[in-house]
This record gives C-alpha cells, structure tokens and sequence, in this order.
C-alpha cells in the first residue's frame, strides 16, 4: 500500500540526484573523447566534445554541492544525509564541516576540486591537454560512480547524498505519512569534528588527493605518447603543489589531533594519519629523483614509478579508509557503506594502468649506462628516495594488517602500542634522510669537488654537533642515545641548508625554496622530537587514586587531578581552581583558573583562565572532552576534561517547570493563623485566610469554594517572600494549587482544610541541597612544541619558492 508522506521536500534530492547521473555520465564522455583526441590528433571534434563534457561535468559536480548544502542547512531531515551528520544547533561553520563529515560529501569534495584542476590544465596544459585529461577524467568518472547509488544485477553501485530517511533506515515511524513531525532533529556533527580546524583541514588534503592525479597523469601521458622526456619538466610543479597541499593538509590533521582530539599530542600514528602520510612521502622521494632525472639523465624509471605509485598509494588509502577495514583500529576512519568491492576495483583500475605501462615501457625509457658517481647529487636523491620508499612499506605492512586478515583469514593483531611500534622503525629512517636532506645539499650533479664539500660538510657538521649538545642541555635527555642522534641530524639539516639559504640570497636564487624547505623539515623534526621526548603531565596525583567509579579503566588516575568548584589545588607552580562552567549546547565549558604564586612575596605574578570542554554523547561511549591550550613562546599548556559531575542540572533550560521529583520528601504541617513553620534556611508565618482568592486561568462557579492560604517566607539571610497557595473545592472533589518560592527553593501547599481539629494543612517541599560541582582533569606540558608548527610553515614556504621556480623552467608551446 502506497504512502502519501506529508510535508517532505523532494525537489532539491531529485535534482541533486540528476546532477549525480550527469556528472558520472559528462566524466565518462570526456574521458573516452580526450582518449581518442590523444590518439588522432588531427581529429580535433573528439576534443571539442571532451571538452563540452568536461564544462558539463563542472556544472554537474557545482550542482550536487549546491542541492546538498541547501538540504543540511536548511534542516531537510528526511534526507539521510542531513538527519546523520546535521542538527539545528549546529552553527553555520559546523553545517560547512557536517557537508563532507559523510562518505558521499568527502566524494564530492574531492570530485570538486579535480574539477577546479581540471579547468587549470585545460586552460595551461596545451599540448598535454588530451592525454593528461583523459586520465583526469577517468579518476572523476570513477568517483561519480561512488556517488549514483543505484543497483545493477542485484549490485549495489556507489551510494548517494540524496536517498531519504525512510530508504536509508526501516522502520515503524515511516509508516505514519506525517512521521517528519517525530523526527525533529539530526544525530549532528561528531563532537570531535566540531573544531574550526575541521573547517579547513578536510577541504586542503582532498585538494592534496586531487592534486596527485596530476603528476600521475602527466607520468601516464608521458609513457602513453612516448614523450618519455618532455613530461618531467611540467609534471614537477604539479607534484611539488601536491606535496604542498597535501603536507599542509596532514599538517592541519596535526593542528586538529593536538587541539581536538584527546590524542595527547600531535601525532599518534593512526591508520587514517598513516594512510595520508604514506603517498606524501613517496611523491617527496619522487620530485627528489625527477629534478636528479632532469639535470643528470639518472634514474627515470624510479622517478616515473614513485610518481605513479603516489597517486595509487591515495586510491589505496581512500580504501583503508573507506572500505570498513580500519573500522576497529581507527577512531576516524568511515564506516563501510558497501562500496567495498567498488573501492577494490578503484585501485585494480589506476595500479592495472600503472604496471601496464612500465612493463610495455621498460625497454624504451630513457637510460645512462654510466653509473652515477658517489659524490654526485643524484646518487644520494636516489638513495634519499629509497630510504624514503622503504619507511612507506614499513608503514603500509603494519597499516595493513586489517587488509591481510581480511584477505587471507589470519589473526594477526595490529600493533598493541602503535606510537612505540611506528617510532621505533621510523627513528632510523628520519636520521638518515635529515643527514641526507643536509650534505647533498653540498653536492652538485653529475661530480662533485670533493675538497669543497668536505669543507662544507664538516663545518656545517661541527656547527650542528654544538646546536646538539646546546638542545641535549636545555632539554635534559642525555640517556636517550636515538633520540640525541635525531635532534643532531635535524640540526645538521637546518644549519646547513641555512648556509645554502645564505648563499641563496647573495645571488644563488635557484637555491632558496630547497634551502628552506629543508630548513623547515629540520625545525619540525626537532619541535616533534623535543616536544614528544620531554613533554609531561604537570597534574601529578600522588594518591594515584581518583573517586568517580571505572575511572581507573579508562583513565591513569596518578596522571588527573580531582577539583572541586571554588576550592584551589596546587599543581607544580600553578595553583589551580575549578570556578564554574557554562553550557552552549551541546558542550559544557569549564572554567579553570591558573595563578601562579611568587614564594616570597606571596603574591600572584601571572594568571590566566583556560575553558576546556566537554559533551556527554552516548553514541561515542560517553563524555567527549576538547583540550583548551595556553600558549607560550618556550612551551605549551594543554588542559583536558577527563570526567566531569553529571550536567543534567546545566542542562535545564530557563522557565523549565519540574515535578514534585525535583524535591525532597515534604514536611507536613497541621497549623493555625499565627504559627510558625520551620525550613532550612529559615522560617515562614501563617498569617491569615483569603477568602476571595482567585485562580489565574479557572473562571470561578458559584459553587466553588476558593480559599488561599497567606504565608509569609523569611528567610535568614534577611530577605522575605510572600506566597499564597490556594485549596479549591469543586463539585464535592478537593485540589490544591502549589505556590513556589524559587529563590530559597520551596515549594508550598495549601492541601487540606481540617474543620474537626480547627486545623490547615499546609505541605512544605523543599529541593535537595545542591552537590559541589566537581571535575577532573589531566594537564600536560609540552616543551618547544611552536618548532613543529614554525617547520611546518616554513616548509610549506620552501615547497611554495619551488613549484614558482620550477613553474619558470617550463617553456611556453605553440599549439
């Protein structure tokens, strides 16, 4: 029997829903149409036609991601999409983050910005434009097709923005017509993407995504068209901008993770982190080994094949991600929406391209039967690359595992404490790419002046032995033997890149953005190692013991500090006390006061206030707290709620009208005019009969008997209140009407009349004594943690100075 379902909004979902089959089937056309405008050039209606699908395909991908953006912020909740990542107490920057916070919407984001790309190559790729495109193309056509949401022979084919509510979940409610009017709010945002990072980190490593299509594209064109030299040239800015977007990208994942998520910290090698990471750093050892290729003649089928491999690394990584498999050992991985198989067909199509092409290919590419010389730049790039390449695969085997269990039925379990596990390997790894990223620097291509780089390298090396033992000093690690050889490698990295930079801007100006991208690699690589090796709890409990049940399973008590609201504790230099909290829903803030005291003087020589917060969300195993962070030039204060008093008295709203529940049992009272009744905070005075008394919104009959009880409430604190419950007769039936005193939290009766004993009754309720709030909370310093975040920039910086010089080397085409 069919429903007529009342007050839905049908019409942005079935033109979303159009735009979807459009921009799959304008994909798919300009893909076939740019294939054989690469292959009969002189054809030119082939690109004509690929290029009309292509404009075709712009407004299609532009109108999903206008139709669903109008569906979340306008709260059509019989979407699915809207109702499970969308509430109306989100603000409108949070409405931005729940867009992509799906699998559908990050679909289209990264759908969104291969298109903006796209439009950049068919404008600047000219005679590249039909081969590099066609790729493109058929990486969109792939996409949109994880957007149709269709069944074909009993398949289920993507899945899409658009299915409503009552397609997506069965159930009772649906067969009511007007059920929209019981599902009055979304599930919302996930409490850990409510932070502003979630605004601009998502949108930057997607554009980091699409971005590593291009040099993958230019690779396959290459290989493809037989211009096994000419690509390299043109495919090197676009590889640099994809390790620019994408580092910042994983960089602003780092920003979150230390912000946001109660992580501890910046970096905490989670599957999803390791799967962005890992085609990060093979396409880094690709662009080392493209510039060695390009000014050496060296190394081209390593340089062509870890630039393939980057983007199908991504593919892979979108199926880590995406496929359910990570589901267990992951914290933000996507649930399985059945695109499992599509997933694995998305990478068997781009690796099937990429092995197809080498191994035709292998015998035509370009070769040196001269080996490169030791002191030649290129040897080491090379070696770079492999050092690079071998970290990746250590990366993706433990990452992988999920994927191995999946596959072949074993029960290997993932690693216990993944930090430890991913450090102890890529300790090694990150030494040896520092020294390598500071003496080649030293080196030139083809042969090198071995007096001259000797002299450099050995002064830069003893500069950094002393930059070394100063960071060994101040941090006081002198028993960790990897972790002083990782700062001496960093520091090796940024004092002789920085004399690479000095003689950048004496006139060496091609030098600059690899100087300071190095430059950058090494001030990361200490601000992590300083801040990861000494950072500390500075909410030390000696008791080790913290009095809220299950807490210890959860949580290591000798690492939180217990507050109660208005009473300071002292915590190392800090005296610190729990001064209330706020709600703006969903989230409590919690006010926490910091001051720190001069011994002599007793006086307070600093202070300042941090307001973490938290949510309860049963859906995400409870109280979800975000770190607040007092930042200092030296180090870092980061304060996190690790449990918190039950909030459901912060959760009342104003004028809200509770029940007799909300009191104690009462006192009752048989009196008299003139007596005296006792409460806790005071007392209240019987003072008289009101015989004409009247009830607001009960017209009075003729019959009624309405007599009001006149009381007068004093309380001890010098303050009265005057209250009148009313007793009503009516019809032979008795009802008494309560009056409230809110301000001592009485509740006042006037329930009986007793003309046997000349005697009123009068029933006094009175609220519970409020407990104290309470909290507990973890405290953590971190050391020197601004030089992380100050490398990351500067590299970005470094990476930015490159892409415009490599940009230049491009000569311009007639085509």
């Amino acid at each position: 029997m069919d429903i007529t379902y009342v007050g839905e909004n049908l019409l942005p979902g079935k033109v979303g829903q159009l735009f979807v089959i459009l921009s799959f089937g304008t994909a798919l056309l300009s893909c076939i149409s740019y294939y054989f405008a690469a292959n009969h050039k002189e054809e030119q209606s082939w690109k004509t036609i690929a290029r009309f699908a292509f404009w075709a395909n712009v407004v299609a991908v532009v109108g999903i991601g206008t139709c669903l953006y109008y569906i979340i912020y306008s709260h059509l909740f019989e979407y699915h999409y809207a109702w499970a990542h969308s509430s109306r107490a989100l603000p409108t920057h949070y409405i931005i983050s729940s867009f992509w916070e799906g699998q559908e919407g990050s679909f289209w984001l990264w759908m969104f910005w291969q298109i903006v790309l796209g439009i950049v190559l068919v404008f600047k790729a000219k005679s590249w434009e039909n081969p590099v495109m066609a790729v493109v193309m058929l990486c969109q056509a792939v996409l949109g097709s994880m957007l149709i949401g269709v069944e074909i022979f009993g398949e289920r084919v993507g899945s899409s923005p658009f299915i409503l509510l009552r397609e997506a979940i069965p159930g009772p409610i649906f067969a009511n017509p007007d059920y929209l009017t019981m599902v009055t709010d979304g599930r919302g945002l996930n409490p850990l993407l409510q932070n502003y990072w979630m605004v601009i980190h998502p949108p930057t490593l997607f554009l980091g995504f699409a971005a590593m299509i291009v040099p993958f594209a230019y690779g396959v064109a290459g290989l493809w068209q037989r211009r096994y030299h000419e690509w390299i040239t043109p495919g090197i800015p676009w590889a640099l901008f994809a390790v620019m977007t994408l580092g910042a990208g994983i960089i602003m994942g780092s920003f979150w993770a230390y912000e946001a998520l109660n992580f501890g910290g910046f970096w905490a090698w989670d599957p999803v982190e390791n799967a962005s990471i890992i085609p990060w750093l093979t396409l880094i050892a690709a662009v080392h080994v493209m510039v060695a290729y390009k000014n050496s003649g060296h190394s081209y089928f390593t340089a062509t094949f870890l630039v393939l491999v980057s983007f199908v690394l991504v593919i892979y990584a979108s199926f880590l991600t995406r496929s359910g498999v990570l589901g267990e050992t992951s914290v933000h991985s996507f649930t399985d929406l059945g695109l499992y198989w599509q997933l694995v067909a998305f990478n068997v199509i781009f690796l099937g391209i990429m092995v197809y092409l080498l191994v035709k290919h292998k015998k035509r590419m370009p070769s040196t039967p001269k080996e490169e010389d030791i002191y030649s730049r290129e040897f080491w790039l090379f070696i770079g690359a492999l050092v690079l390449s071998v970290a990746c695969v250590q990366i993706i085997s433990s990452t992988s595992i999920p994927v191995f269990n999946a596959v072949f039925g074993t029960k290997v379990a993932p690693p216990v404490e993944p930090v430890q596990h991913y450090n102890k390997w890529q300790a090694g790894f990150a030494v040896v790419v520092g020294l390598l990223s500071a003496f080649t620097q030293f080196m030139k291509y083809k042969r090198t002046d071995v007096r001259k780089f000797y002299a450099a390298a050995i002064a830069s090396l003893v500069v950094a032995m002393v930059v070394t033992a100063l960071v060994v000093y101040i941090t006081g690690v002198y028993t960790n033997f990897m972790y002083i050889l990782l700062v001496f490698s960093a520091a090796y990295a940024v004092v002789a890149n920085g004399r690479i930079l000095g003689e950048a801007i004496k006139g060496k100006w091609k030098l600059t953005g690899s100087a300071v991208a190095h430059i950058g690699f090494g001030l990361l690589l200490i601000g992590a190692l300083v801040a990861a090796a000494t950072n500390e709890v500075i909410s030390v409990n000696s008791s080790n013991y913290i009095a809220v049940a299950g807490f210890d399973q959860v949580e290591k008590p000798g690492d939180n500090l217990f507050l109660t609201e208005g009473e300071p504790v002292q915590m190392g230099d800090y005296r610190i006390t729990y001064v209330g909290d706020s709600v703006a829903r969903p989230n409590v803030y919690y006010k926490i006061n910091y001051e720190k005291i001069d011994e002599e003087t007793g006086r307070v020589t600093e202070r300042f206030q941090l307001r973490p917060f938290a949510q309860n969300n049963p859906q995400m195993g409870g109280l979800i707290g975000t770190p607040a962070t007092k930042h200092y030039l030296t180090h870092d204060i980061y304060t996190l709620i690790t449990a918190a008093m039950s909030d459901a008295h912060q959760q009342a709203q104003p004028g809200d009208q509770g029940g007799f529940e909300d009191y104690e049992e009462p006192a009752i009272y048989e009196t008299n005019i003139g007596d005296t009744l006792r409460y806790r905070n005071g007392y209240i005075v019987v003072e008289g009969i009101n015989r004409d008394a009247t009830v607001q919104n009960i017209p009075r009959r003729d019959d009624d008997v309405i007599v009001g009880l006149k009381l007068k409430v004093h309380a001890v604190s010098g303050e009265s209140y005057d209250a009148e419950p009313v007793f009503l007769i009516r019809g032979g039936s008795t009802f008494d009407l309560f009056k409230d005193v809110e301000e001592q939290g009485l509740r006042l009766r006037f329930s009986n009349i007793i003309p046997q004993k000349d005697k009123l009754e009068v029933m006094v309720y009175q609220k519970p004594v409020p407990e104290k709030k309470w909290i507990v909370f973890k405290a953590i310093k971190f050391p020197y943690i601004n030089f992380f975040w100050c490398g990351a920039i500067v590299m970005t910086i470094g990476f930015l100075l490159s892409i415009f010089r490599r940009n230049k080397e491009i000569k311009p085409e007639k085509v």
